[in-house]
């Protein structure tokens, strides 16, 4: 008969676990601060492009494929343009209500959208519609600009 041999301690230590536990969190919150300074670099790129450049090229071309879609689907109108609301002067709220003279409180490629469209979209028996799109929280979001070609109801 073979004597069975001692037994070793061959398990981690509770302390040696909450150390791992620890530092996983650590990195965690390092990388959340990463994404979280990243995301506000882009941001702060994406409002100074917003209120100071003018709508480029390819944001036009992409406009015209989003119509030129939608109507190929069938559609009537399409989503051409969004935009947080806050870049609003009145964070939305006009749009949000639908009220009078909501298109004085556009700001940068907003407001510049609302022009082209006036001088040349308009003349040729387009539509613009804006509204809030979504509301996280229950606040509103962002604005959609929806450009439409629906005939018109005699």
């Amino acid at each position: 008969m073979t004597t069975p041999e001692p037994v070793t301690n061959s398990m981690t230590s509770a302390a040696d676990l909450r150390k791992h536990a620890l530092e996983q969190q650590l990195r965690e919150l390092e990388r959340n601060e990463s994404t979280k300074a990243g995301d506000a670099v882009k941001h702060a790129e994406f409002l100074e492009a917003f209120l100071h450049e003018q709508i480029g090229d390819d944001e036009r071309a992409l406009m015209k494929r989003l119509v030129m879609k939608a109507a190929m689907d069938g559609k009537y109108e399409a989503l051409i343009f969004s935009f947080p609301s806050d870049l609003c002067t009145d964070s939305g709220r006009a749009i949000n209500n639908n009220l009078p003279g909501w298109q004085d409180t556009l700001q940068g490629k907003a407001k510049e959208l609302l022009e082209i469209f006036q001088q040349v979209a308009k003349p040729q028996g387009y539509g613009l519609k804006a509204m809030i799109i979504n509301f996280p929280g229950g606040i509103p979001g962002d604005v959609g600009f929806f450009l439409t070609w629906e005939a018109p109801i005699a």
